[in-house]
């Protein structure tokens, strides 16, 4: 059995393996010995003489070797990715530990609809007012590790079901009402008639609070006010801002959060055929920090949010 064969240990990594994962960093990186050595200040033999060590010690091979060139192994490539990335995160934790006035970076995850809508419309006012921050903004629909991500504030949309080791703030309350395009609600005769839903396309998202939410947004409303709906599945999207596009389009009538189409509403894009017929909904949207990254640059923020939430009416149904 070769050194390469042996079984890798379970120990945590040595001081001096440490420093020969930034040989092997700078190695992969340009996958060449002689540039890793002209930017690490070594010769071509030392760094080749640091990643056998490496090598052996770890029982990975980590570069497939060749007469002109040196290239990474799949378990190279896989080893390189978590290197890069973990120095970036110390790179970015240097910097915001030593920035921790209202500068640096920010990262912020949401759910998409609520960003598309509600979100990047205002940003535009945060960084005229914090012009040293630099946000960057990520969606999704899943709830995320803000110690493995990254990841500094996330906003969400659900009944409260994120981690109690999250510290959690409310942000703004939510209801749901039927919308549609003036032609689709004239088509259909949809004004003041929601029994005309039973012939109507159901526009939906299928991951309102969860990833099998199905219509449910539908089935809720309708029973608020008693409503026959299409034994139809209609069409479901994993995104509620996709539905009112489909419904701005003529496709059918969507099941739509009032907070995100109200300036659709507002432009005459969309029609709530239906009046004042408008629930509330049980979940709200809540932002959530990590209670050990809370610097100025994230409670400014969070209290940015804050205010933009206070400052639209409050849903009445």
């Amino acid at each position: 059995m070769t050194d390469i064969e042996k079984i890798v240990p379970s120990r945590p990594l040595t001081g001096p393996q440490l420093s020969k994962m930034l040989t092997f960093e700078a190695a992969a990186r340009y996958e060449s010995f002689a540039l890793a050595a002209q930017a690490l200040s070594l010769t071509p033999s030392a760094i080749s003489h640091q990643i056998n060590q490496l090598e052996n010690e770890l029982g990975i091979e980590l570069f497939a070797r060749s007469h002109r060139k040196v290239e990474l192994t799949e378990e190279g490539r896989r080893l390189f990715w978590t290197v890069s990335a973990s120095l970036k995160a110390v790179n970015r934790e240097l910097l915001d530990i030593k920035n921790q006035a209202l500068s640096g970076t920010l990262t912020v995850y949401c759910r998409p609809s609520l960003a598309q809508c509600w979100l990047v419309p205002a940003l535009d006012d945060f960084a005229r007012q914090y012009p040293a921050i630099a946000l960057t903004v990520l969606t999704g629909n899943e709830s995320v590790d803000f110690q493995q991500s990254g990841i500094d504030v996330a906003i969400y949309y659900d009944g409260g079901e994120t981690p109690t080791s999250y510290k959690r703030h409310y942000l703004m309350d939510e209801a749901i009402l039927p919308v549609c395009s003036p032609g689709y609600a004239q088509r259909f005769n949809l004004y003041g008639n929601p029994s005309a839903l039973a012939r109507c396309t159901l526009l939906h998202d299928r991951q309102a609070w969860g990833s099998h939410t199905g219509p449910e947004e539908w089935h809720s409303w309708a029973a608020s006010f008693d409503i026959a709906l299409p034994s139809s599945a209609g069409i479901g999207f994993d995104r509620s801002d996709l539905a009112v596009t489909a419904a701005v389009n003529h496709a059918g009538v969507a099941i739509g959060r009032r907070r995100l189409v109200q300036k659709q509403l507002d432009r005459g894009e969309l029609v709530a055929p239906f009046g004042t017929m408008m629930r509330q909904c049980d979940q709200h949207y809540s932002i959530a920090t990590s209670p050990h990254r809370q610097w100025p640059k994230i409670e400014r923020f969070v209290e940015w949010l804050r205010v933009l939430g206070e400052s639209l009416p409050r849903n009445t149904a």
